[in-house]
């Protein structure tokens, strides 16, 4: 019934079922994902008044429901942005949920759960309209970044300049005192080196 999409990995169609209205994908190696997406296969769809929140479980932080993002027949899928937006409950305890019993972290990569639980719109509706206002707004707000010390938008394009400025200059390191023309020809798996020590 559902897909799962790690931006820069392959499909994952192996949900397990917990019971008839909850369902997991392990997510492994989770410290190095940004980006998943989450969406309904078109092969059966929710029954008539039904949706499906989707939650994040992280081992040891708990469990959060994924931004204001609520699948359903009218929108059968959402992107969610992982890193940087899961916070610990205030309590530093853990959320219980149908989610947690699945998740362990017996080595030095952390596998997380992306959980999905299917329950009356209503219901879904009421859940999301709960969320804390700073969840909702780093979720609706992913893509507009903002000055952190100024509260006001940041300039695109100043940023894009800043971005590439800083691979110009981690390009231009390994040159071994060559000049960079237009025609130099730059390694992907240096770029590859760049774009993980930036993010």
């Amino acid at each position: 019934m559902f897909g799962c999409c790690v931006a820069g990995r392959l499909l994952q169609t192996n949900l397990q079922q917990i019971d008839e209205t909850h369902a997991l994908f392990e997510i492994p190696a989770a410290e190095k994902v940004n980006h998943v997406c989450v969406f309904l296969l078109g092969t059966i769809p929710f029954p008539d008044g039904y949706g499906c929140t989707v939650h994040f479980f992280w081992p040891g932080k708990g469990s959060q429901i994924l931004g204001m993002r609520v699948l359903s027949n009218e929108k059968p899928s959402a992107i969610f942005r992982l890193r940087s937006t899961f916070s610990a409950p205030a309590s530093g305890m853990s959320t219980p949920s149908a989610f947690t019993s699945a998740a362990s972290s017996t080595t030095g990569e952390v596998t997380a759960i992306l959980g999905l639980a299917i329950e009356p719109l209503e219901s879904v509706i009421a859940q999301v309209a709960t969320l804390p206002a700073n969840t909702i707004n780093s979720t609706l707000n992913a893509a507009a970044p903002t000055s952190s010390s100024l509260g006001r938008p940041v300039d695109a394009g100043a940023l894009a300049e800043k971005i590439a400025r800083h691979l110009f200059n981690y390009v231009s390191g390994f040159a071994g005192g060559q000049s960079i023309g237009p025609d130099s020809a730059v390694p992907m798996s240096l770029i590859a080196r760049w774009y993980e020590t930036f993010t």
